[in-house]
């Protein structure tokens, strides 16, 4: 039940990313930035440009990951498409962060209570939208008993400090 709950899940958020992906593209080749509502896409080059590569790649690895979801290298895919998005939302929000501490050009060095505030109102990049929805891949990720196999590094630790053990008591 959970394999088919997450292929339908990361097929749509697979879908969705890749259409964000495709719009900042779009919008970076034509040169002028895109406001609808609460979303907005810059046509900046590396944020557009380059981000949207990023986003597009993200969406093709969900996509990619939905034949046998719950089998570690396909849940490795989804994995590696969160992770895309949670550094891109980091940068967007980062981005947010240090652009709401100055008070800008002609005022004071900082800024003050309502034009902090104000740095955090919509409209947002696609990535923000995403950010929430890709975090799921924690939920299957935790859910998988395989997923990290704890038995490997101890048991390697615990194999070579007997090995030490014993050669030091012939001494």
């Amino acid at each position: 039940m959970n394999d088919r709950i997450g292929r339908i899940y990361f097929g749509v958020l697979g879908i969705v990313t890749l259409i964000f992906g495709i719009t900042d593209l779009i919008v970076t080749l034509g040169g002028s930035d895109f406001s609808w509502g609460i979303l907005e896409i810059s046509s900046d080059m590396f944020r557009g440009g380059w981000g949207g590569l990023i986003v597009i790649s993200a969406g093709l690895f969900y996509l990619s990951s939905l034949k046998n979801f719950l089998e570690i290298h396909q849940l490795s895919k989804a994995l590696m498409a969160s992770i895309l998005i949670w550094i891109l939302a980091g940068t967007d929000i980062f981005v947010r962060i240090t652009e709401s501490i100055p008070g800008g050009e002609e005022g004071p060095w900082f800024n003050s209570l309502e034009g902090f505030l104000g740095t955090y109102t919509p409209p947002y990049p696609p990535v923000i939208f995403l950010l929430p929805f890709s975090l799921i891949i924690l939920f299957f990720v935790g859910k998988r008993k395989n997923a990290f196999p704890s038995h490997l590094p101890i048991d390697m630790i615990q194999g070579s400090l007997k090995k030490v053990d014993s050669n030091q008591s012939k001494y």
